[in-house]
């Protein structure tokens, strides 16, 4: 299936010059003369490599069709992490470059999607929140209450994020998948 240019949206997966790309952003530019282009930031699937390029407004650009299937996150072995299908219990193992964004908020019994094009595995979607439990926290400095003053704190994956200076060791908070920020408290 193939769409305008001007149609497409951010997380958007198409094929564009025979490569498989998500757009991860795109701008639509008028310049004084001349006709007017759409910028696309594109990450490609299979590489991971991200590219900017310019496009004229006119072109069609062909949709893959992405399949996604609910899987359960279990364990990493190796440089693989390994998912289970949740309704047939069929495991499948992930390279760990295929994760290299995802990997640090993986813990175990997440439930995620796996994206499948033709058959062969090129990402996996996250839930947009998730809850971790903070192992490790700085401790805060009395006195340091400058306007939304933070500290970091490391999660159970390894992650480290910067938390409000009142979250302590122990404590459980959620976790935007979309910038890796704090959201809230559990």
């Amino acid at each position: 299936m193939f769409v305008n240019i001007n149609d497409v949206k951010n997380g958007m997966t198409v094929i564009i010059d025979g490569k498989l790309c998500q757009i991860q952003d795109f701008q639509h530019v008028k310049p004084g003369k001349g006709a007017a282009i759409v910028k696309l930031k594109l990450r490609n699937l299979k590489t991971g490599a991200i590219t900017v390029e310019s496009y004229n407004s006119t072109i069609k650009v062909e949709k893959a069709h992405i399949d996604k299937k609910p899987m359960t996150y279990l364990y990493k072995d190796g440089t693989n992490y390994i998912f289970m299908d949740s309704e047939t219990y069929e495991q499948v193992s992930v390279p760990e470059v295929q994760v290299e964004e995802e990997k640090k908020f993986l813990k175990e019994n997440l439930e995620i999607k796996i994206n499948f094009y033709n058959g062969e595995i090129i990402g996996l979607d996250l839930p947009e929140k998730i809850e971790f439990e903070i192992i490790d926290t700085t401790e805060a400095v009395k006195g340091n209450t400058t306007n939304n003053a933070q500290k970091d704190a490391t999660i159970e994956t390894g992650y480290v994020v910067k938390v409000p200076l009142f979250i302590n060791q122990g404590e459980h908070i959620i976790i935007s998948t979309i910038d890796g920020k704090y959201s809230s408290r559990a």
